[in-house]
């Protein structure tokens, strides 16, 4: 995996995170390095785009809230975009993307934040698969006459 798709994953399992486990993962690593707001979190709205037919022509679907934040650790700079208004959420999260760009964090940022964190979401999205399964309509065409 290149350095920028490892990122990019990270990242995404960083925002689509509950703010509470984040915060509990990242409790677990103990005293962390001190670092500097570059930019305070702020919340934010963005445009959504789709697309009709999931290829077709592109359209606004509408708005959403997003939080931001960018800090300083030494000399590297650690960034988190989240949905929602949860500023907390978003400067945990550049805290680890922060800490995730560093040797000597970077393992264990991986073990004790980032993988529990994927196994939460992996097990939450196989819920809402399997709920969304247990609704599903079977339509069957009956012919009448013959």
């Amino acid at each position: 995996m290149s350095p920028s798709t490892a990122r990019q994953t990270w990242m995404a399992i960083l925002a689509k995170s509950s703010p509470v486990d984040l915060e509990q993962q990242v409790q677990t690593l103990g005293k962390l390095p001190k670092y500097t707001f570059l930019r305070q979190s702020e919340i934010g709205l963005a445009m959504v785009r789709g697309r009709a037919g999931g290829t077709g022509e592109a359209f606004n679907l509408g708005e959403m809230t997003v939080t931001r934040c960018v800090i300083k650790m030494e000399d590297i700079k650690g960034f988190g975009y989240v949905g929602g208004r949860s500023k907390r959420h978003a400067e945990l999260a550049a805290v680890c993307d922060g800490l995730l760009q560093q040797k000597e964090w970077y393992k264990r940022v991986q073990e004790l934040v980032i993988q529990p964190l994927q196994a939460k979401l992996s097990d939450r999205q196989q819920k809402q698969q399997r709920q969304t399964e247990a609704t599903k309509v079977e339509f069957f065409t009956m012919l009448r006459g013959e």
